[in-house]
Parts: structure tokens; C-alpha cells; sequence
């Protein structure tokens, strides 16, 4: 299907939907665009706990790709949702997500497939990959993070020498936390508190800072963090400090140590500048582990991209489409 150099390709409706049955009490929804009997895509959504994204799909070509998109466990149409607190969060870490992604591919009769997505995507993508390289045919990441413990520190913490006045006031917030390296898991703990008053003040603390964050990028529109539907806000945050926390239960910079693996498998990457959520030493250095990968940065765009972003994004999947 033909499009204009700077035009994303036109929106398009799933021809497939259901809910996968992951096990623990746990549904994920799934869906799929595009060509029947196109080349396999998976779009892995950001957060952890932003859930799928229509505008994701027109990235693809719709005549070339078959586009698989899903909801990681508790947000967005899986169930239960994480805005629910009687959610049992025990059985949502990287590894019962990876085995999802799994058992998606097996049920859709999918050998390998494309990976896209970025953010947290990245992350869980990298984890994926290195786990079942050979399920993979090419990767594209947007805005690359690893989750380690050293990313999260930065955007929690070492980023509040840039907005000190949020910094604050996002410290505030969890006046119990014992000290700067406390300040995730205190505000993991008011996720779960009993009293929704204290739920919903730690969510608007939490957003407030990740806006001040992107707040050199954003455009107009609804805020990225604290527009969202508040049931939706509930489930990203509550998702989002379980996970970093626990620092996404992978051992330190183990994604790039492991970058090895993805011998063999294309994989492009795609990242800003200015990208104050996610610096660009993280995809500089991954570059440089994954013998296949190439980097293209974008001068002048950050953590949401931007025109330049997507025209590269749009590049490598129009490329990895005729790979068959």
C-alpha cells in the first residue's frame, strides 16, 4: 500500500480479537490486522502497563504484515486489571510475559515474528529475543531501555537535576521512603494500600513527575501520564513501581550482557537525543553488543519521538517487509 514519505499508513481494524487464558486467573487480550497470510508482527507495548495502542498499527503496511497486538498481563483488556486491587500482582513479572508471548505466537500458528515497540517494549522485547532468538526474524525498537536498575535510578532520581521543583515535589510524596533509592518501592507500597484515597494520591504523584519529565517534548494534547482514564492511570502506575522495584527481575545490565544471543537476527534502533527518560548511553551500548543491530539517532527528539522518529520507525518495517 502506498503512502506519503511522511504519512503513517491509514487505520485499520482487527480482522481477529480474543482473550488467551496464561493461566493464575489471568486473560490477555490479543488482536490482529493486516493480511492474513502477511509476515508475522508483534507490537509490544510501553509501561509496563500502558496497554495496546491502535495508532500502533498503522506503522505496518496492512497488504504486507500480519499484525499481532496485545495487552501484557493486568491492563488495558486483559484481566484482572490492575486498577482492581484485589489484582494479584505475584503473577505478573518478565518472565510470566515472556511465556505469554509464547503462547501467543504458538496459538496464532505464528513460527517467527517481527518484534516492534519501544520504551519498557525494548525491554521486554530484548528479554524475549534473547530467550528465543530463534522465534525472531528482525527487531525494531523506538526509545530503548534495558530496565536496569542504573535506568531506573537515573529517571527516579539523577533526572531531578533537571526538574529539582518536580523532584520535590515527587520526593513529597512518599515522605516514609528511606532515603532517594527507596523512592520506587515507597511509592510501590501506596499501590497497594487498602485506602483508595492513597492509591489515587500516589498515582497523581507519580504521573505528575513522569510529565515533568517528558514536559520539554510534549506536545499538545493530553498530558502522556495524567490524561490517561483513571482506571488506566491506576493500573500503569501500580504496574509500573512493581516492576521497577524489582528492577523487572533481571539481574543487572544483563539484556546488554546477553546481547550475543541476538546474533543473526536484523534489528534496528531508533532513539533521541534529547530522550530525558531513557539517555542514549543505553542504545549506544547496545549497538555495540548486537553484532546486527544499527542505530540511527535523531537530533533534536526525545522519549516520544516525533516526525523524524517515525519516519525512521516506518523505514525499517517497510525494509523488514520485503525480507519475507
Amino acid at each position: 500500500m502506498d503512502r506519503g514519505p511522511d504519512e503513517k499508513y491509514p487505520p485499520i481494524e482487527p480482522y481477529d480479537h480474543g482473550t488467551l487464558d496464561v493461566g493464575d486467573g489471568n486473560l490477555v487480550y490479543w488482536e490482529v490486522c493486516g493480511n492474513p497470510a502477511g509476515k508475522p508482527a508483534l507490537v509490544v507495548h510501553g509501561g509496563p502497563g500502558s496497554g495496546c495502542n491502535a495508532r500502533a498499527r498503522q506503522y505496518f503496511d496492512p497488504d504486507l504484515y500480519r499484525v499481532v497486538l496485545f495487552d501484557q498481563r493486568n491492563c488495558g483488556r486483559s484481566t484482572p486489571h490492575a486498577s482492581d486491587p484485589a489484582a494479584d500482582m505475584r503473577h505478573n513479572t518478565t518472565a510470566h510475559l515472556i511465556a505469554d508471548m509464547e503462547l501467543l505466537r504458538r496459538h496464532l500458528g505464528i513460527g517467527k515474528w517481527l518484534l516492534y515497540g519501544g520504551s519498557w517494549g525494548s525491554t521486554l522485547i530484548l528479554a524475549y529475543a534473547e530467550q528465543h532468538p530463534r522465534r525472531v526474524s528482525e527487531i525494531v525498537i523506538s526509545a530503548v531501555t534495558t530496565t536496569r536498575r542504573s535506568e531506573i535510578d537515573w529517571l527516579y532520581r539523577g533526572a531531578g537535576q533537571i526538574f529539582p521543583e518536580a523532584w520535590d515535589r515527587f520526593r513529597a510524596g512518599v515522605p516514609e521512603a528511606r532515603g532517594p533509592g527507596d523512592l520506587v518501592a515507597a511509592y510501590a507500597r501506596r499501590t497497594e494500600s487498602p485506602d483508595p484515597d492513597v492509591r489515587a494520591r500516589a498515582t497523581a504523584d507519580w504521573c505528575a513527575w513522569e510529565d515533568a519529565v517528558l514536559s520539554m517534548e510534549a506536545a499538545a494534547g493530553p498530558s502522556p501520564y495524567s490524561g490517561r482514564p483513571g482506571r488506566d492511570q491506576l493500573a500503569l502506575v501500580r504496574i509500573c513501581t512493581h516492576y521497577f522495584s524489582h528492577g523487572a527481575w533481571l539481574e543487572e545490565g544483563q539484556l546488554i550482557r546477553d546481547a550475543g544471543r541476538l546474533a543473526g537476527i536484523p534489528g534496528v534502533l531508533v532513539h533521541g537525543r534529547f530522550d530525558l527518560g531513557g539517555p542514549l548511553t543505553t542504545a549506544w551500548e547496545l549497538a555495540k553488543a548486537w553484532p546486527d543491530a544499527e542505530l540511527t539517532v535523531i537530533d533534536g527528539a526525545g522519549h516520544l519521538g516525533g516526525p523524524a522518529t517515525s519516519r525512521a520507525v516506518l523505514a525499517a518495517l517497510d525494509r523488514f517487509a520485503r525480507l519475507g
